[in-house]
């Protein structure tokens, strides 16, 4: 199989490559094709690979290739990950640090840096799609350009179920609960397991073994919960009125104040101290040799560890319980072998909310028309909406599996950040500069027009494509 990574340059990609030289995925890819914009930033993964080649046998890994072609990485590809970052760690900076400037979160996927984020990202996502209907229409794209959910959402009218959605957050949250809980939960398997939401925004809701229900005892259970991030990141009596455990993310939902609070007492923004970091060491990275490994699996530690820091009290860290999960690359190499026929895989996924996908393969079939009239997986949400759910993975593409109906308060919060998503898809596919606007006001973390004409006027002064966009949409 030959696997094409657009966004080749990217900080994750060795812990792709790792997993495809070693253990349950080793063999899966004979060649692995990186594309990326930056050729400094390609160099120095390429020294990584190279570096990580070194440490197994030889021809352990698949040959890597690197371009800097689209054509030319999409020809004869059987099967895409897309991972960019529109503007670079300096775009993600400016959505973090322009919403924060008024007061609101300043984080990457989620409120207003999330919107600023997809709106420069579907653009290019839209050209690619349409280059792989060109190159390689019978390839599968996995997706984790964030917001991964409404990117998906996005090159749905292009690919179909060709399309799907990855992120580690919402099975790394199931796999520690389950620790935390003493639920056997075997590799590629969710039997018994209850989530539903969007992408950053879910919660599990059920945790079966044995025919029960091990999620209220886990509830109930303060050194349980204290076991893992998420059990310690939620107050038990949120937790206990809930009567789930919400995605990690929903943080930013739940105590608005605080983690705005962190983020601007902190010296340097997330982005900030990402980008501080990879300005040092891509460099280093491509000079590196035999010691290139190293030197970034020791970055990529640090980085781990400072993750959601505004959450945390003074002096906490994460352990391996919090960084366990399974990873985003193994969620996505499970859900590559069971679409190339190497058996079905359980996996939670960003897809289309219809219970019966097989028939939206092309895009033909899919957008509107029959998923109109399908049944929905997460009862109260539209059937054509991209929606974070467990999904069975096989040839056919990932099929939801059905969930229970949410609750009223969670509904409702899905469904008006939904509303949100969709405005911000239109806005970036029609260039409708209104609907952008009305984005920002609708979502539930900003919930003002003045702010939304603020965080609007500072985006496009932060970022000229915006502009041109809206010209386009004229």
């Amino acid at each position: 199989m030959r696997l094409t990574i657009a966004g080749g340059g990217g900080f994750r990609v060795p812990l792709v490559y790792r997993a495809l030289s070693a253990g349950p995925f080793a063999g899966l890819v004979r060649e692995l094709v990186l594309y990326d914009v930056d050729p400094a930033r390609l160099a120095a993964i390429e020294a990584v690979l190279a570096s990580l080649a070194l440490q197994g046998p030889p021809g352990s890994g698949p040959q890597v290739r690197a371009v800097s072609s689209l054509p030319e990485a999409l020809d004869g590809a059987d099967m895409a990950f897309a991972a960019i970052r529109p503007g670079g760690t300096a775009g993600r900076t400016a959505d973090e640090r322009i919403a924060l400037d008024l007061g609101l979160l300043g984080q990457e996927t989620t409120g207003p840096g999330g919107i600023s984020y997809a709106l420069r990202s579907i653009p290019p996502m839209l050209r690619l799609a349409e280059e792989m209907r060109s190159r390689c229409p019978e390839a599968w794209l996995l997706n984790f350009t964030n917001p991964a959910g409404m990117v998906t959402e996005a090159l749905v009218p292009a690919l179909g179920s060709r399309v799907i959605g990855i992120c580690d957050s919402a099975s790394g949250l199931v796999h520690r609960a389950a620790r935390a809980a003493g639920v056997a939960l075997p590799e590629g398997t969710l039997d018994g397991v209850g989530y539903y939401g969007l992408n950053h925004l879910g919660w599990l809701y059920r945790l079966e073994a044995a025919g029960r229900d091990a999620l209220p005892g886990l509830l109930a259970d303060p050194a349980a919960l204290a076991e893992f991030e998420e059990g310690r990141l939620f107050p038990p009596g949120l937790l206990a009125g809930l009567g789930c455990l919400p995605n990690e993310y929903l943080f930013y939902y739940y105590d608005t104040a605080r983690a705005v609070a962190g983020m601007r007492a902190a010296e340097q923004t997330r982005g900030e101290s990402i980008a501080r970091q990879q300005a040092e060491l891509y460099p280093r990275l491509a000079a590196a040799g035999p010691d290139a490994f190293a030197l970034w699996d020791a970055a990529r530690l640090s980085r781990e560890e400072g993750y959601l820091a505004e959450a945390r009290t003074s002096g906490e860290r994460r352990d391996e319980t919090d960084l366990a999960g399974g990873g985003y690359e193994r969620v996505a190499l499970a859900a590559m072998r069971a679409l190339s026929g190497g058996g079905a895989a359980d996996l939670i996924l960003n897809t289309r909310n219809t219970v019966n996908t097989a028939a939206d393969a092309a895009p033909e079939a899919g957008a509107a028309g029959s998923a109109a009239q399908a049944v929905p997986a997460v009862p109260g949400l539209p059937a054509d909406a991209v929606v974070e759910v467990p999904c069975k993975v096989t040839p056919d593409g990932a099929a939801p599996v059905p969930q229970d109906r949410p609750g009223p308060a969670q509904l409702e919060l899905m469904r008006r950040v939904k509303d949100v998503e969709r405005l911000v898809v239109e806005a970036a596919t029609t260039g409708r500069r209104e609907s952008a606007l009305a984005a920002f006001a609708r979502h539930p973390l900003v919930g003002s027009d003045v702010l939304a004409g603020k965080l609007l006027a500072g985006y496009e002064a932060a970022f000229p494509e915006l502009g041109r966009l809206w010209r386009r949409g004229q």
